[in-house]
């Protein structure tokens, strides 16, 4: 469905129709997309290094969906006796879990450039090591301020946090607590997911398409899929650590009994990750790429000290608190 989402939103941006010829309304679009990708052939260069090559894009989706485990959405309910989560893995490390599989996610691209045995893929595997290293620890650092107001790694428990509110009226966000630290960790996201104005890994004018340009049908098809697994999964994350997760204000006032409750809580997450995809293809599809020089110099020259700044100043601000409540009593 994020397929056929940016599809649309993209020929509306564009103005243009669209899918509209498979099924009603060009629904049926992406099934027909992947039956078009099981049928053509798979076609290795003759140089490449087989195993590698077909290695490269399991990697990619394979990370692309382990990190969604982590990710509750919804509160603990009581089923036959017994109170469950709904997350698939409760992590006591989540947010290291989430970083740890983020940096691991750049072999699937690094590898699948070197093993084509093609200038244009090694160029574009190279492009994508430096990209997401750079990134990458802009992104880390930035959740160091959300993990010092929660104190703790666990995501359920830093969603259970921000279901509080100031003075019975606003929600407890951390897009309110952590304004610098969201921006920061929103255009890390963009670059994590090599989707546009970060899309230089497989710039089509420059490197024909970068690291996946050797890999025809299913393999191709793997790493179409990672990228938009990635997206939804970069979604899920921001709107666990910045937006609530599956909080909804005043929800808990509605009298509703649990299942219910249960029920409009996960809806409030799905809502909220349809919203961040949404952002994700409206970005592509209005800012143009970056050159890659300005993409490596906002990495290290603006991003890694706006956050180094935010967690500097999240302690700052925490320990004038602390200062002052000692200071009351």
């Amino acid at each position: 469905m994020a397929v056929l989402a940016e599809r649309r939103v993209s020929a509306f941006i564009q103005e243009r129709l669209g899918p509209n010829r498979v099924g009603p309304g060009g629904i049926l679009q992406p099934f027909a997309d992947v039956v078009k990708l099981v049928m053509k052939e798979d076609i290795v260069p003759r140089q490449a290094n087989r195993f590698i090559h077909d290695l490269a894009p399991i990697i990619s989706i394979s990370i692309a969906l382990s990190t969604f485990a982590i990710i509750p959405f919804g509160n603990t309910i009581e089923l036959f006796g017994r109170q469950i989560k709904l997350m698939i893995a409760d992590v006591d490390i989540g947010v290291l879990y989430l970083l740890a599989l983020t940096s691991i996610g750049v072999y699937g691209v690094s590898l699948a450039g070197w093993s084509s045995n093609n200038k244009y893929s090694l160029l574009g595997g190279l492009r994508s090591s430096a990209q997401l290293i750079s990134y990458e620890l802009s992104m880390g650092l930035s959740l160091i301020g959300v993990i010092m107001i929660s104190g703790t790694l666990r995501l359920d428990q830093t969603v259970l946090q921000q279901t509080a509110y100031w003075w019975g009226i606003i929600p407890k966000w951390n897009i309110f607590l952590q304004p610098l630290g969201f921006i920061t960790f929103m255009i890390a996201s963009f670059a994590e997911t090599n989707r546009l104005p970060f899309d230089l890994p497989e710039a089509e004018p420059e490197l024909v398409g970068g690291y996946h340009t050797e890999y025809t049908g299913m393999k191709f098809g793997l790493f179409f899929l990672a990228e938009y697994a990635n997206v939804i999964t970069s979604s899920a994350v921001t709107v666990t650590l910045f937006f609530g997760g599956w909080h909804l204000p005043f929800a808990e006032q509605w009298g509703l009994s649990p299942l219910m409750l249960c029920l409009v809580q996960i809806l409030t997450f799905l809502t909220k990750v349809i919203l961040l995809v949404v952002f994700f293809i409206i970005v592509r599809w209005t800012i143009p790429r970056f050159r890659y020089d300005q993409l490596m110099r906002i990495g290290w020259k603006v991003m890694l000290p706006m956050a180094i700044a935010n967690f500097l100043l999240t302690g700052l601000v925490i320990l004038g608190l602390q200062w002052f409540g000692v200071m009351g009593k």
